[in-house]
């Protein structure tokens, strides 16, 4: 589903919807904080890195877990990342093993991750948490955990995308967010935003809710892998948070985008769907692009026909996440 116009648009905090929906918004923030209220966290032997975010939807939270596993394995770290596995059957603790399990056992963020660390799915986040322990991790990346109060965290990092900051600032479902911002920032060590330079500049001009901690800035940036995207004929599709920013990418690297079809986040890649889409694009004379998320979800038989435009998250000063390492023994 496509978030509600009133969530991002100005003033919509105002709209009538937003309106009528924030008593609803009210008791789903209580519920949260009911469930964060619980007691017995499990304190790992490790240090735990939370990567969580306020709102629904795409925030950029799997770019951000691989920019910080990358920079822990040049410090001669091995980490493990511990996901809830969304999207996938499985509950785990499960390790993520790119050679036998599919999106649909794991989930796409999961099966992504693989590829650069250890990972583990798993409904019961401590159980999850104590496996990578077990096998070897000297730290955890728990995905997606700000609202998850049974794993003790050492390092709380939240993510946002700077475009979009926080909407209208209210809670599901007046708003899209999961808890009140200052109640979740609360919590959080380090905020991230990501976003190009206009972005930030505008984040922090029009967020409501004073900022207190540390605040990081970011940029996704497309990966150098030697593919001319300038003048490529492209049918470019995309099942992620905000698949216009893809779109957007790929227009920046000068590709032809013929036409693009946005999909649901984590939608099911179905053969019917990549045939229509290949059908499409060979009429079209037109290449079939996508994320390394949905590629992961591709059906095999179309995976060697569509292309993948690999981005990474380029993160402007690493000090304050560096200092927490230092801290953290990492």
């Amino acid at each position: 589903m496509r978030p509600p116009e009133f969530w991002y648009a100005p003033g919509g905090a105002s709209d009538w919807r937003a309106r009528v929906l924030q008593p609803l918004g009210g008791l789903f923030a209580f519920a949260t904080a009911l469930r964060l209220a619980r007691g017995g966290a499990y304190r790992a032997a490790v240090p735990v890195i939370c990567i969580g975010n306020l709102n629904v939807g795409g925030t950029g939270k799997t770019p951000t877990a691989i920019a910080l596993l990358q920079r822990l394995a040049a410090r001669g770290v091995a980490a493990h990342v511990v996901s809830r596995g969304y999207g996938g059957t499985k509950t785990g603790p499960l390790r993520v093993d790119e050679r036998h399990h599919s999106a649909n056992d794991v989930g796409d963020e999961p099966l992504l991750l693989a590829a650069f660390a250890p990972t583990w799915v798993a409904r019961n986040r401590a159980a999850g948490v104590a496996a990578a322990e077990q096998a070897g991790a000297r730290a955890v990346l728990l995905d997606d955990g700000l609202q998850n109060p049974t794993v003790a965290k050492d390092l709380s990092l939240v993510v946002v995308d700077a475009e979009r900051g926080f909407g209208n600032g209210l809670v599901l479902p007046a708003g899209p967010l999961r808890e009140p911002v200052a109640v979740g920032l609360a919590r959080a060590d380090l905020l991230l935003s990501i976003g190009d330079a206009a972005a930030q500049a505008r984040f922090a001009a029009t967020c409501a809710a004073p900022i207190r901690l540390p605040r990081l800035t970011g940029a996704l940036r497309p990966l150098p892998t030697g593919m001319e995207w300038a003048g490529l004929r492209v049918l470019a599709f995309a099942g992620i948070g905000h698949p216009d920013k893809f779109f957007a990418t790929l227009t920046g690297l000068g590709a032809n985008i013929l036409r693009t079809e946005p999909l649901q986040d984590h939608q099911t890649l179905s053969t019917a769907l990549l045939r229509r889409l290949a059908s499409e694009a060979k009429s079209l004379g037109a290449q079939l692009v996508t994320t390394e998320k949905d590629a992961v979800r591709l059906p095999q038989a179309y995976r060697a026909e569509v292309l993948t435009l690999p981005v990474r998250l380029d993160i402007e000063n690493w000090s304050a996440i560096d200092a927490v390492f230092e801290q953290l023994g990492l």
